[in-house]
């Protein structure tokens, strides 16, 4: 999905400045600026998304095709709801798609989550004892898709927010394996930055095909990037992971 600029003037006339406030620290003001300038943040206002992410997700579906009608998606890490909400209209949740299938969309956080029509949201931390098999149980049955945008709060060292999410990671990718039914997609977001490479050949164990993006959605100053597996191969019989 390409965001355009519909006003007819040039970028530069456009950009906001804004002035650092008394109290305010030069990196809010920093942030406040971008905010202000960043032509997702405003097409989310105008489409009535919940944040920016969500076209990290329309981009990555685009490409990759794995939300279709009819599929059954969990959502890790679902607040504030950008990604629940593009799942919702693409399996067709609401059953809105006249003649298509109708899918769900079960998303988890640790932050409560507005209710959204068509998904049902929990709130949940992913990694305490028995929470997979709370989901699990709130999913009732195999899903096609896991997908998870989880972060862990920043630290402000580089190495160590890198090692945090890509725990995270490895913990959304074990779920998959458990949850997920043969063909079924995986996708989540990692950190750039050298300890990638076990997930990756975790993943490359069990899915046919395995794709690394940086979705344009994504900021160019952002180490962050996606992994797309796709076409699970399911578990060898009497294999628990």
């Amino acid at each position: 999905m390409k965001i355009k600029n519909t006003s007819g003037r040039g970028q530069r006339e456009l950009k906001v400045k804004v002035k650092t406030a008394r109290g305010r620290k030069l990196s809010s003001t920093r942030w406040l600026e971008r905010q202000l300038n960043d032509p997702y943040v405003l097409a989310a206002r105008r489409d009535g998304y919940r944040g920016r992410a969500a076209y990290k997700l329309i981009e990555l579906d685009d490409k990759y095709r794995f939300l279709v009608p009819g599929a059954r998606v969990v959502d890790l890490g679902c607040a504030p709801g950008g990604w629940l909400q593009v799942a919702v209209a693409r399996v067709n949740a609401l059953g809105e798609k006249s003649g298509k299938r109708v899918g769900s969309v079960l998303g988890v956080d640790l932050q409560e989550v507005e209710p959204l029509a068509g998904a049902e949201a929990h709130v949940l931390d992913f990694l305490d004892e028995g929470s997979e098999e709370q989901v699990k149980e709130w999913l009732g049955g195999k899903a096609d898709v896991v997908m998870s945008d989880m972060a862990a709060a920043s630290s402000g060292h580089k190495q160590t927010d890198h090692l945090r999410i890509m725990s995270l990671c490895e913990a959304a990718a074990y779920f998959a394996f458990d949850v997920l039914d043969e063909g079924g997609t995986f996708v989540a977001k990692v950190l750039a930055g050298g300890a990638e490479g076990d997930l990756q050949r975790l993943l490359k164990q069990h899915f046919r095909k395995v794709s690394n993006v940086k979705p344009p959605a994504s900021r160019a100053d952002s180490s962050e990037k996606y992994v797309v597996a796709q076409g699970f191969r399911g578990l060898p019989e009497g294999v628990e992971e």
